[in-house]
């Protein structure tokens, strides 16, 4: 069985304080959820903050991107060693907004992937298609291309330190969903991709979630899918209430 993992992506938002209230307020609400990980990510300056505020909580905490080298001259840059120092578990990489607006690539998605694994922080791996490549039909050959690129050299030792999150990225922030059906089919190309790559023994255990406009009203939908093992939460997770109704999917 595999656990299913909801993940908040608090993107460009919240300031310490209104971070570590938003845990305070959160823990509560899904306290007795006892068979789902739960992670949030937020800004690099709240990170520390957060997981203090998270250390006796179901919560756990990512990072929305890292660097793949562990020190140097890298202004700006952030590496896995340091974000686990800061109370990290999990980290954020090949985000649609990375590769959108700040130039990744497969190449740099799979040198950040190697060094966070290395480090000792758990991947969430994001893959997705544009609207114009859905339109075009060039889902799966978009999907293959991310997930091998994400993948290379990757051991299959270290795959069970890796989730995968498909994201189209026509739906992400548009209030647009992939359909319970959509997303299955995606999310079940991707597993039978692993299985190539790997084993079917280690594509069954991989933790595949979705990622797009996730609420609490369409989650229950998505995670009745067989192959849809989690959220990658947006907008919906700024908000206590709106996540915590997500978190408890089950009921």
């Amino acid at each position: 069985m595999r656990t299913p993992l909801i993940a908040g992506n608090w993107k460009l938002f919240k300031t310490l304080a209104e971070a570590t209230a938003l845990v305070d307020e959160l823990a509560p609400l899904i306290s007795a959820v006892d068979d789902v990980e739960v992670v949030v990510a937020p800004v690099f300056t709240a990170i520390s903050a957060v997981a203090k505020a998270a250390e006796k909580t179901v919560i756990k905490v990512a990072a929305q991107d890292c660097y793949w080298e562990e020190e140097g001259a890298f202004t700006g840059e952030v590496s896995p060693k340091l974000l686990k120092d800061a109370g990290c578990s999990h980290v954020i990489i090949g985000h649609s907004e990375r590769r959108q607006y700040f130039g990744e690539t497969e190449e740099t998605v799979n040198r950040k992937t190697k060094a966070a694994l290395k480090a000792g922080l758990v991947v969430l791996l994001c893959v997705g298609e544009t609207l114009a490549e859905r339109e075009s039909n060039a889902t799966f050959s978009v999907i293959k291309t991310q997930v091998s690129g994400g993948l290379a050299g990757i051991p299959a030792s270290d795959l069970a330190h890796v989730v995968i999150a498909y994201e189209p990225v026509w739906a992400i922030g548009t209030g647009k969903t992939a359909s319970d059906a959509q997303a299955q089919e995606v999310h079940a190309f991707i597993r039978s991709l692993v299985a190539e790559l790997y084993s079917s023994s280690e594509a069954d255990a991989l933790r595949i979630l979705y990622g797009g406009s996730v609420k609490p009203e369409n989650v229950k939908g998505l995670m009745s899918q067989a192959d849809i093992d989690g959220a990658l939460v947006g907008g919906a997770s700024l908000k206590a209430e709106s996540f915590a109704g997500i978190v408890r999917f089950k009921g």
